[in-house]
Formats: C-alpha cells, sequence, structure tokens
C-alpha cells in the first residue's frame, strides 16, 4: 500500500487497534439501543405510511379500520420480541435465527434463512436511506432531482462510519435516535393535547379526496391484508438483536434481552401513537399524488411524507419544531441502514466459520469491525438504489419478505430446541413450558405473516426475493461444497509421503543487475544441493551480451540459455523443469525471482507485468516452489522512512511507532 492510500485509509476509518481493545468496543445498553433498534424504532416512520397508502387506495371508509391493523401488527411485534428474548437466551454467539435454524432445522434450513436475512440486510440499507431522502426531500423539494446522488452518499458516509468501529458509530448514531424517539414523543404528546382540549390537528391532505370504485368483500379483505401486510414493516430490526449479541458488553446476554424490551415497548409505543395521529388529523397518503383529488401540481410537487404532514398539522407547517421533527425522522431513517451494518457483517461472519461463505467475511481489519462484510453490504444497497432509482414505494414491496422467512424459521428451530432438551433425561429440567408456548405462539403467528406477506406482496415486486434467494442459496451451499473438496484435498493421509530426493535452485535471470545479483546471493546463501542460473532468450544478441557479462563479473554460477522462439519467457522455464523432473525425480526446486517494491500506486502499471506472468505459471507446475526476493526501489526506502516516523497525534500520546527493522541492500552482495 502507497503513502497516499494509508494517508487516505487512516484518514477515514482511523489509526489501527490492537486485538486487546476488542472487548472495550463492545457496547453498553445506552449504545447498543441506537445502534441495534434504529432500524426497529425508525420503521415507525414508513410502517404507518405504508398502511395508510394501501387502506387510502379503498377510500376514506377504509381508513377507519386503520386501528385494527394497527393493533394486530404491534401484537405481532409483542409475540416477535417474546420470541427472540428466548433465542437471545439460548444462543448467545450471534447467529440468531440462522444458528437456530442451522442447529435444529439443519445446514439447508440454516441457509434458507441466512440467505432472506443478507437480501433484508441490503434492503433494510437501501429502504431506510431512501425512506430518510424522502424526508429530507418532504423539507426542501427543490432536492427532488437529487433523489439518487443524495441516497448513494448518504451509504457511502454511513459504510465510512462503520469502518470506524462500534464504539465510534455509537456514538454517531446515539444522539440522533435519542432525538428521533423524544421528538415523535413530543409530536404524539401535542397532538393528544390538542385532540383532547377540542383544537384536533387537521392535516394537509384531509381536503383531498380519492375515487375509488365499489369494493366487493373479497376485495376489503384482500386490501385489508396487504394494509397489514405493508404496516408489518415496522417489524423490520427486531433480528438485529439477537444476530448481534457478541457486541453487548458482559454479561451480554442479559443486555441483550433487556434492549430487547425496550425495543419492543418505544417501537409499539410510538406506532400506536403515529397512527392514532394519523387518523385524528385524516391523512391522506397515495402512491401516485395524482390519485388524490386536488392535490396541485401533483406531477412535478413531491408528496409529503405521513410524518411531515403530522408534524405541520401538529407544530405548523415551516415552525421550528417542524424542522427539528423532520430532521431527526430524516437522521434516523438515514443511520438505521446502521443496524444492517452491524447485523450482515456479524452473519457473514457466522457463515465464514461454518464454510457458506468466503472466510475473508470473518477477518476483522483495522478497527476491530468485519470490514469486508461492511463493503459488500454497501455495494449491494448502491446497486439496488441505481437500479430503483431510490422510490421507496418499489422498495418496500420487496421488504420483510426476508425478516420473516427468518422469523419463521428462528421460532419453528427453537420449538425443536425446547422438544429435543424435553426427550433428554440428562437435560429435562431445563425445559421451559412457558418459553415452549412462547416459541409455538411465534412459529404459527410469523408463518401466517409469511404467507398473507407473500401473497399480498409477491406480484408487486416481492417476486424477486424468491428468485434472488434461491440463488444466494446455492452460492453458499457451493462454496461449502468447494471449501469441504479443499479440506479433504490438503488434509493428509495414510498415503502421504514426505521427503523428497534432491534439492534444486533456478535463479531467473533478464538482465545482469542489483536485483538479480541479490536473488543470486539469496539463493547461494541458502545452500541448495544444486544451483544454476536460467535465461529464457527471445532476443539471441541480448543473450549473448549476457553470457559475456556473467563471465566478465566473474559469477561461478552456472548461467543456462533456453531458446524461446515463440517469445515467451515462462514455457521454456517450465519446459527445462520437466526434464530436469523426469531425469532426478521427486527434487524440490526452488526458484528465486527478484521483485521490484515499490512506494507510487502509478509505478506498479510500469513494472512486474512480465515476472507476474511468469510467477502465475510456475506456481501451476508441480514440485516447484517460487521464491520472491525484494528489491525497494528509491520510492520504497523514501515510504519507509516517512512511515518510521511518529504521527503528531501518536507523539502527543506517546504511543509513536517503532520504526521497521531496515532490510539492508545487497548492491554487490553476490558470490564469486
Amino acid at each position: 500500500m502507497t503513502s497516499d492510500e494509508r494517508s487516505a485509509k487512516r484518514w477515514i476509518i482511523g489509526k489501527p487497534l490492537p486485538t486487546e481493545q476488542l472487548e472495550g468496543e463492545l457496547l453498553p445498553k445506552r449504545v447498543a439501543l441506537p445502534i441495534f433498534a434504529s432500524d426497529a424504532l425508525s420503521s415507525v416512520a414508513y410502517g404507518p405510511q405504508e398502511m395508510f397508502l394501501i387502506l387510502t387506495i379503498g377510500g376514506l371508509a377504509m381508513l377507519a379500520n386503520a386501528p385494527y391493523v394497527a393493533i394486530a401488527v404491534m401484537l405481532l411485534i409483542a409475540i416477535v420480541v417474546a420470541g427472540n428474548l428466548q433465542t437471545v437466551k439460548a444462543y448467545p454467539s450471534g447467529g440468531g435465527d440462522y444458528e437456530v435454524a442451522h442447529r435444529n432445522l439443519g445446514p439447508r434450513a440454516g441457509l434458507v434463512v441466512a440467505s432472506a436475512l443478507l437480501i433484508d440486510y441490503v434492503l433494510t440499507v437501501a429502504v431506510s436511506v431512501a425512506s430518510g431522502v424522502d424526508n429530507i426531500i418532504s423539507a426542501f423539494p427543490q432536492l427532488d432531482p437529487f433523489r439518487v446522488e443524495l441516497a448513494v452518499g448518504f451509504i457511502v458516509v454511513l459504510a465510512a462510519v462503520n469502518l470506524r468501529g462500534v464504539r465510534e458509530s455509537g456514538r454517531a448514531f446515539a444522539i440522533p435516535t435519542y432525538l428521533f424517539i423524544a421528538s415523535v414523543v413530543v409530536l404524539i404528546v401535542t397532538g393528544l393535547v390538542q385532540t383532547l382540549t377540542g383544537d384536533a390537528p387537521v392535516a394537509a391532505s384531509a381536503q383531498y379526496s380519492v375515487e375509488t370504485d365499489a369494493l366487493g368483500q373479497a376485495a376489503i379483505m384482500l386490501l385489508l391484508l396487504r394494509a397489514f401486510a405493508s404496516g408489518c414493516s415496522a417489524l423490520t430490526g427486531i433480528e438485529a438483536i439477537s444476530n448481534g449479541v457478541p457486541a453487548f458488553r458482559r454479561p451480554k446476554v442479559r443486555n441483550a434481552r433487556i434492549t430487547l424490551v425496550l425495543l419492543g415497548v418505544v417501537s409499539m409505543s410510538l406506532f400506536a401513537g403515529i397512527t392514532f395521529l394519523g387518523l385524528v388529523s385524516r391523512i391522506h397518503y397515495a402512491e401516485d399524488p395524482c390519485d388524490l383529488n386536488g392535490f396541485a401540481n401533483c406531477e412535478t410537487t413531491p408528496q409529503q411524507s405521513v410524518i411531515g404532514q403530522l408534524g405541520a398539522a401538529v407544530f405548523g407547517d415551516g415552525s421550528p419544531l417542524f424542522y427539528v421533527l423532520l430532521a431527526a425522522t430524516a437522521l434516523v431513517l438515514l443511520l438505521a441502514a446502521n443496524t444492517a451494518f452491524n447485523g450482515f457483517p456479524l452473519l457473514g461472519s457466522v457463515l465464514a466459520d461454518h464454510g457458506f461463505a468466503p472466510k475473508a467475511l470473518r477477518t476483522r481489519g483495522d478497527r476491530l469491525v468485519y470490514s469486508n462484510g461492511v463493503i459488500v453490504l454497501a455495494l449491494g444497497a448502491v446497486l439496488l438504489i441505481v437500479l430503483t432509482q431510490a422510490n421507496l414505494n418499489q422498495l418496500i414491496q420487496m421488504y420483510i419478505i426476508g425478516v420473516f422467512v427468518s422469523f419463521s424459521f428462528g421460532q419453528a428451530g427453537m420449538v425443536v430446541h425446547w422438544l429435543r432438551i424435553k426427550r433428554d433425561p440428562r437435560r429435562r429440567g431445563e425445559f421451559n413450558p412457558a418459553a415452549f408456548a412462547v416459541n409455538v405462539v411465534g412459529a404459527i403467528a410469523t408463518a401466517t405473516v409469511l404467507v398473507v406477506v407473500t401473497v399480498t406482496k409477491f406480484t408487486h415486486g416481492a417476486y424477486l426475493v424468491f428468485l434472488i434467494g434461491p440463488v444466494l442459496w446455492l452460492l453458499m451451499w457451493g462454496i461449502a461444497r468447494y471449501y469441504g473438496r479443499v479440506r479433504r484435498e490438503i488434509e493428509p493421509d495414510e498415503h502421504t509421503v514426505f521427503g523428497a530426493q534432491g534439492d534444486h535452485a533456478i535463479v531467473l535471470v533478464g538482465d545482469l543487475t542489483k536485483p538479480v545479483l541479490k536473488a543470486l546471493d539469496y539463493a547461494i546463501a541458502a545452500k541448495h544441493d544444486s544451483l544454476e542460473a536460467v535465461h529464457s532468450a527471445i532476443d539471441v544478441d541480448a543473450a549473448k551480451r549476457l553470457k559475456k557479462a556473467w563471465i566478465r563479473q566473474g559469477i561461478r554460477v552456472p548461467l543456462r540459455i533456453l531458446p524461446s522462439p515463440y517469445r515467451d519467457v515462462s514455457q521454456p522455464v517450465i519446459d527445462h523443469l520437466a526434464e530436469r523432473r523426469a531425469e532426478h525425480g521427486s527434487e524440490v526446486v526452488t526458484v528465486y525471482m527478484p521483485k521490484y517494491v515499490m512506494g507510487h500506486w502509478w509505478e506498479r502499471v510500469l513494472h512486474d507485468h512480465k515476472s507476474r506472468r511468469v510467477r502465475q505459471r510456475l506456481a501451476l507446475t508441480h514440485g516447484v516452489a517460487v521464491a520472491l526476493v525484494p528489491w525497494r526501489l528509491q520510492s520504497a526506502r523514501l515510504l519507509e522512512e516517512r512511515e518510521s516516523r511518529p504521527l503528531p497525534g501518536d507523539a502527543r500520546r506517546g504511543t509513536a511507532r517503532r520504526p521497521r527493522p531496515v532490510t539492508r541492500q545487497h548492491h554487490s552482495g553476490h558470490r564469486r
């Protein structure tokens, strides 16, 4: 990595942290709540909005059913929270519903949950950011043409903040989350007081009407189910706490369960309050603003969000509290994506541990976070935002399918978990009938809602999830099979034989240069049984000049010139190695090659292309080990000097970095 790249990385994510600081990066409850619960809490901003949107399709009379739909959603929140309390206690390692399904229903079922959750995490980021941008545009309509650019920019910022580590991201997200809770509470209380004193708030959209055809009983029922399914988006994010138990401070299980209860109580309260104010103020919200009769300039004027309409009705349009509410809502919606930025990398690390995902996902970065998972999630969300043009109504149709797949399999797995305990004589005393009943109810309720959500949303965009999910499942299953095949291939068995007959070394020579002489010096110092220098002669005249220089330099190592009529450097060497193997049997051959070490990124464009291709070919040759002998260019030496100096901030803290040990350059260290 060049100095410019190091400086940019340091500026974005900060100084690397030692592993022993990992415990210090774990979260107390007051920080864990905004980090893990911001998605579930912020979803009350678009959950009621989606519910009102669907009910408005059926006409104003259908809005009278909003309280019943809201009660059903709140009851489901309570059931899911209760079920997840048992999951946190039984499986605190951080796999959440994936681990429950994997252990109790089998790895195939576990991968169904993992596929659903990974898709849902990407959608969480896209939906939260798109909704946040919606609320920003509600306050500043002139920003509507830059909707996609704003959304992509926010995702990049969120990824950068998360790459700095959980403690710093927690500090960044705590204040907006608590400000959102406080502002919505003030909104609800103020609206309630106004209603009780006879001055109920009236939304600007109350004057608009919606033309609808007469609906039959079946159509009314389907509309209510669609409204319930859309309102269930308020449940997203609840699973993040059971997936992120390892990030809590000790006692992890107790702190995670307390945070989960707080999340459930606050989420249900805010959902109920916003629904109540929406009904009192007679809010109308449509997917297409032109469906609202009387909405002027509907083709050019963006429709205010439900939160924006409530703020204008209760606090007054353009008042300071109106802007505080919208700012807090936009911030928490944008930061709600942080739930996914914590859950996705943790789940990815668990999948990598089980062999279902690339091992790079379980590697912690400089700031002790699973940085590769953060980057993958950000790229997926950006792609989704660009494809949908940050359209919230399109994104929401694909949403929550994954989370209810997770809930259903997770609760079913917990039922199997309790039944296994009950059947095991050694653990029968651990069986908890109340917890078992909670998980049975949770399994039935979430499976039923999954069917409802699938039926009502399938043709509106949810079918894409059912197309992507199996592909992701097959990909992860294929990764596991690949890792298994490699593990079986490299594990020693009774037929494994060690010990080669002979030790030969080759130094590849292009021109007689200091890097080549240094590689030759290393090969001589290793004291191989035999040693030779090899040159692939692309240019006959150049090969003759090299041979004369070799003799003039007095080098005693024999130089072998290999003709290369097709101008390929690697093939003559490979043919020569094959001949030696046929003659000498299973000897070990070490090929020494010089390699430039550069200090600037652009130098990589100018060097090492041919040697890189040769290394790749030699790596595929049986019985050959490639030894790279570094030769640092002046730019690399200057970079090393700069890197060994303490940074100003380090010096103040007394944590100046030690200079790296300098490797002596061998300008003429060859053997004669």
